[in-house]
């Protein structure tokens, strides 16, 4: 840990002019003592790290001093070397910082810019910083819990490195393992009592974000799953590598999961009667496919302006919470059961506000 530290500290002065202890501690999360103690060691092995005292001092390099290989040259001069396979791969990722600090990886990717703005003109080498003051991805969604997985360091290790792993998964209570481990946060199923633990042997082909919410992409067999990964409450990365299938795309193989697990959550059918404003609400209430494709296929408007449309939903007690938020603007026609859910809801807003 301390060694790479002190090279990102290298890193740091040879890109700057120079920096106080004070720049510096912030920049390397230590302290400044941690700072003034680091400098020292550089020194002592050679490094021409100097330190000028006063109101404007700061640390610096000595003038000319070049930690990095030669052939780390600037655009246009030749290829960049000089970053690991790992700091080249975190470098994709720079501008999800947030995942990157999930997954273990926020020093490997600082590591990372450094050098390549080493690399850069001297003109250019604030646009790192320039794009952060002026960019920022917040991926998770409203009031949830912004904590990330305990075992995402480990995972995604295992991910980066083609590493089989054996992991304890929680199933989902009232599925089976296929539907419940890509279940997404916030629909029915979630939120009930866990249900059994099983064993896995998995190669983990790769990680996704979706609206805060970390899965994995893993092959078992020869079939490939979806595992919530804060369902996981154990997982060892093997030394065994696994031989990846360099045809699967992970992009496209979400896409098509996705899809077809939002398709087989709507298993039954409301019909509806919806106003003008209604039907522009109505893809912000449900799922949003299932509702345009309602919108296509009815009718035209009837006397008083509404649209009368069969909306697929995922059950009756979803469609009640989903639709509710509609109010006045939405009418429920059948089931018949439904309808009257809603009626005592209105007869219980109208005692309630007299």
């Amino acid at each position: 840990m301390r060694a790479a530290r002190l090279i990102k500290m290298v890193l740091i002065l040879q890109s700057r002019a120079a920096m106080t202890a004070a720049e510096l501690a912030r920049e390397l999360e230590v302290s400044e003592r941690t700072v003034t103690r680091d400098a020292q060691a550089l020194s002592e092995a050679g490094i021409p790290v100097y330190a000028d005292r006063g109101r404007t001092g700061g640390y610096r390099l000595i003038s000319g001093y070049r930690a990095l290989p030669p052939s780390l040259k600037g655009i246009g001069g030749g290829p960049l070397t000089g970053l690991t396979r790992e700091e080249a791969q975190a470098l994709f990722l720079s501008g999800l910082p947030s995942a990157l600090r999930e997954m273990g990886l926020a020093d490997t990717a600082s590591s990372a810019r450094l050098k390549v703005s080493e690399a850069l003109l001297p003109s250019l080498r604030d646009a790192s910083e320039a794009a952060a003051r002026r960019f920022h991805l917040d991926a998770p969604g409203w009031y949830q819990d912004p904590r990330p997985p305990g075992l995402l360091p480990e995972i995604a290790e295992a991910v980066r490195g083609d590493r089989r792993l054996t992991a304890r998964y929680r199933r989902g209570a009232r599925d089976g393992e296929r539907t419940a481990d890509a279940r997404p946060a916030g629909r029915s199923g979630a939120g009930h009592p866990a249900g059994r633990e099983v064993e896995r042997e998995l190669d983990p082909y790769g990680l996704v974000l979706k609206a805060g919410v970390w899965y994995l992409v893993a092959r078992v067999g020869d079939d490939f799953r979806v595992y919530r990964i804060d369902r996981f409450s154990a997982a060892t990365v093997s030394d065994e590598r696994f031989v990846r299938d360099e045809d699967f795309d992970l992009a496209a193989f979400w896409a098509d999961r996705s899809a077809g697990f939002a398709r087989s959550l709507l298993r039954t059918e409301v019909v509806v009667r919806v106003s003008a404003a209604g039907a522009r609400r109505l893809p912000y209430a449900v799922d949003r496919e299932a509702a345009l494709t309602a919108l296509d296929a009815a009718d035209g408007p009837d006397g008083e302006g509404r649209l009368t449309l069969t909306l697929p939903v995922e059950s009756m007690d979803v469609a009640f919470g989903q639709l509710l938020t509609l109010g006045a603007e939405l009418e429920v026609l059948a089931p018949a059961s439904l309808r009257d859910r809603f009626a005592a809801t209105a007869g219980r807003l109208r005692e309630l506000y007299g």
